[in-house]
């Protein structure tokens, strides 16, 4: 008889830690794992917003290429694991003014808090006018504005 009892004594607190103790390790291991794939979403498209620009500048930057305005709508998705996302764009300016310039692209969706950042390599002749963009905006896109002299002036649409 004595046995019985040793087994319900460690088998009830067993038991009472499996019903508290698993769901709370499941729902963390879950949260982890939705954030992650969000990150890895939103990384994906810093990528693509800041693989853009640089296609846009290469693309631009050319002499048979006149002076004038180009709008690249946006291609990518509105939203993140149903979030919609800003973006804002930096570029740094070396101390040399014949030097490449690198703009970082950060993408952060709003209300999840995620934030994601990529970078595109320009040249000596960009500038970088700021805006924001908005996925859920109507005029997402990536403005660039070249002039007779060569500068390329980029910016965000949409905010």
């Amino acid at each position: 008889m004595p046995h019985i009892t040793i087994e319900y004594v460690i088998l009830i607190p067993v038991l009472f830690a499996q019903i508290l103790v698993f769901p709370f390790a499941a729902s963390i291991m879950t949260s982890s794992w939705v954030d992650a794939r969000r990150d890895a979403a939103l990384q994906g498209a810093a990528s693509n917003l800041a693989s853009t620009i640089q296609q846009l500048y290469l693309s631009v930057n050319r002499e048979e290429i006149v002076a004038g305005n180009i709008t690249q709508v946006s291609t990518l998705q509105p939203t993140i694991e149903s979030y919609f996302y800003t973006a804002v764009g930096n570029l740094s300016a070396p101390l040399d003014s014949n030097s490449s310039r690198v703009l970082t692209v950060t993408l952060t969706l709003e209300q999840a808090g995620n934030t994601a950042t990529a970078t595109a390599m320009l040249g000596p002749n960009s500038r970088w006018d700021g805006g924001t963009f908005r996925s859920n905006s109507l005029d997402a896109s990536i403005k660039v504005q070249k002039f007779v002299n060569g500068t390329l002036l980029f910016s965000f649409g949409g905010g």
